[in-house]
């Protein structure tokens, strides 16, 4: 309830996964959420996501292809699967160090755990992901953060851009 006595409900855009830190959107009305859902259907929503991996990859730069289903037998595990539905991310090494790789992603689509399953499907997990790769020393959760979120305002039709700082655990962590 706000100062006026009025009730209103927040409905979330977008979602992290629990120990993933960075930016969600959350709208005020049901109408501007659908506004923004449609953004993330036709792919103006913009989202950016940087990521710690394991060891250096072949490759600075390119594309992840690889659908994405329901693991069997799991409410919460991902797999690799050819029936899945289609899984697109794009990466970008930004920087190597101690055989980890800094790594910027940007998605095509937004299927549960893509970033996280697509890390794995490639043989470089997350470090410190415990579903899809392993506990790391170098920090006590997935490094895994939401860094940037542009959007269209669904009113004014004016560009926000969103940045939000990559966090001292994986600072730490890259270094």
């Amino acid at each position: 309830m706000n100062q006026y006595g009025l009730h209103r409900k927040i409905r979330p855009v977008n979602r992290l996964d629990k120990d993933t830190t960075g930016i969600v959107i959350f709208s005020k009305n049901e109408y501007i959420q659908e506004c923004l859902v449609k953004q993330m259907q036709f792919r103006t929503f913009y989202k950016e996501y940087i990521a710690i991996l394991e060891g250096i990859l072949d490759k600075n730069k390119g594309a992840i292809d690889a659908p994405i289903a329901r693991k069997k037998g799991s409410i919460i595990e991902r797999c690799i699967d050819e029936n899945g539905a289609k899984a697109i991310s794009h990466y970008e090494v930004i920087d190597t160090k101690n055989n980890l790789s800094l790594v910027k992603f940007i998605l095509e689509t937004g299927r549960t755990h893509q970033i996280r399953l697509h890390s794995k499907y490639i043989g470089h997990p997350i470090i410190g992901d415990t579903l899809y790769g392993h506990e790391s020393s170098l920090i006590s959760r997935q490094a895994l953060h939401c860094h940037r979120i542009s959007l269209i305002h669904p009113i004014t039709k004016k560009e926000i851009k969103f940045v939000s700082s990559i966090p001292e655990d994986m600072k730490k962590a890259i270094n």
